[in-house]
């Protein structure tokens, strides 16, 4: 099966995130059409559901750099940087509360 039935489904169906459910009914309708052979059909599943889960990783990566991005450029603090500075306030509460 070539690559770019695989990429056509992707991107004309927009999927991000496909059940394997979906990839068999969409695999049936190709063999349907004489597209696919019921001997590709668990290979095109597996590469389209492959690629799915590909693409899903890659959009979430570059969503969490943007949002890291946007907050570094308003000053709003990351999680750790939070963590970090309740960990400070805790050891100052404490140090205060022991010299009272």
């Amino acid at each position: 099966m070539a690559d770019f039935i695989k990429n056509a489904v992707l991107a004309g169906l927009g999927l991000i995130s496909l059940t394997s459910e979906k990839a068999e009914e969409f695999a049936k309708e190709l063999i349907k059409r004489g597209e696919l052979t019921e001997n590709e059909k668990a290979k095109f599943v597996k590469d389209v559901l492959d690629q799915s889960e590909k693409t899903k990783t890659e959009i979430e990566q570059k969503i969490e750099k943007t949002v890291e991005t946007i907050l570094s450029r308003i000053n709003i603090p990351s999680r750790k940087e939070f963590e970090e500075l309740k960990n400070k306030v805790e050891e100052l509460s404490r140090q205060v509360n022991k010299t009272a």
